[in-house]
């Protein structure tokens, strides 16, 4: 009867122990990993300057578009970059950044120069390679009437400058006739007006 007894105690604590630890299991909540605050963009963009200060351009790039993914619409540090890209001569990836800038401000006057000017510096060097290309020789109007013309063929443009719209023209004065001839001071003014008439 004993034996009987210890094993029904046995089995009551067993039970007991098994009900508690379930419980327990239950209402325990799991602790999540501390999450590590954003760094300010004012810190991220402090860290870039100082490793672009110190020569290392390319880690402040990725330091940059580090702070422009964590802040998308802040455009600082797509300037950043496309200033750096235009310093290092790689105009077309200034242009992409420069463009990023004015997705946000289309109104940055640094981002529209950027454009602007590393446009002119990839035109330029184009235009010279496709004269190296095509061996074009002689004074530089020669070589420059030889470019337009290529240029000319290759858009399928017979004028590669539009004229400029004609003026709005105001009743003739009686003391000119129409059939009269320019006068030198008017055609100076007229070939001023278009610098490449020459190119036609």
């Amino acid at each position: 009867m004993t034996t009987v007894l210890s094993f029904a105690r046995a089995a009551q604590l067993a039970g007991a122990i098994v009900s508690v630890v379930a419980l327990s299991a239950c209402t325990t909540t799991p602790v999540a990993p501390p999450v590590a605050a954003k760094p300010s963009l004012q810190s991220m963009l402090a860290q870039a300057g100082t490793a672009s200060s110190t020569g290392q351009k390319e880690q402040a790039v990725k330091l940059w578009q580090q702070a422009a993914e964590a802040y998308p619409s802040d455009k600082s540090p797509w300037l950043s970059i496309a200033q750096t890209r235009y310093e290092a001569g790689q105009y077309g990836d200034a242009i992409i950044n420069a463009q990023e800038v004015l997705v946000r401000d289309p109104n940055d006057t640094l981002a529209n120069s950027i454009i602007a000017i590393s446009g002119l510096r990839l035109s330029t060097r184009s235009l010279a390679d496709l004269s190296r290309q095509n061996n074009l020789s002689g004074s530089i109007r020669t070589e420059s009437q030889d470019l337009a013309k290529l240029l000319r063929e290759s858009l399928g443009e017979t004028v590669l400058v539009p004229p400029a719209p004609a003026p709005v023209q105001q009743a003739a004065t009686p003391t000119r006739k129409a059939g009269a001839k320019k006068s030198a001071k008017a055609k100076q003014e007229e070939s001023s007006a278009d610098p490449f008439g020459a190119l036609k």
